[in-house]
């Protein structure tokens, strides 16, 4: 199964670059970010570590649901503190079984401390389907004899 590392390396240079912002920037600013970059999340960076998360659903939840105004609130404020991350050497598989079981659209991967790329469930689906098609394939030439 495809890794982590192998993922990273086939995404697009506009989908590579990790864009962050800090705990103390302004909600407006993380959420212009997203708009301007077409990103559903940015994590959250203090001192080169993942300190949180913000999606546009803590957006949603944290700020419009609750009346709240995004130039005036810190990010810090309505990130998810508690951040799955995943290193490298793992699986699409074991990224897709957290992803699934705790229902996160993003997952942050970390190396030795410091963050080195943002995989979404759209990256996860499409390694996925590259694998099932690449397994039909060899399972298609073994049917007609053609493989060794």
């Amino acid at each position: 199964m495809t890794t982590v590392a192998e993922l990273l390396k086939l995404k697009d240079s506009h989908h590579a670059d990790v864009h962050t912002v800090g705990p103390e920037q302004m909600v407006i600013e993380a959420i212009k970010l997203m708009a301007e970059k077409n990103i559903g999340a940015v994590p959250v960076v203090r001192a080169g570590k993942v300190v949180g998360i913000v999606s546009e659903r803590d957006y949603a939840r944290k700020m419009e649901l609750k009346g709240r105004a995004s130039a005036g609130t810190p990010v810090s404020d309505i990130m998810t503190h508690e951040v799955q991350t995943v290193g490298s050497q793992h699986t699409v598989e074991h990224c897709m079984n957290i992803m699934t079981d705790r229902r996160l659209r993003h997952l942050p991967v970390v190396d030795e401390g410091r963050l080195i790329g943002l995989l979404s469930i759209g990256d996860l689906v499409k390694a996925a389907i590259a694998e099932q098609a690449r397994l039909i394939e060899k399972m298609q030439e073994y049917i007609r004899g053609e493989s060794y």
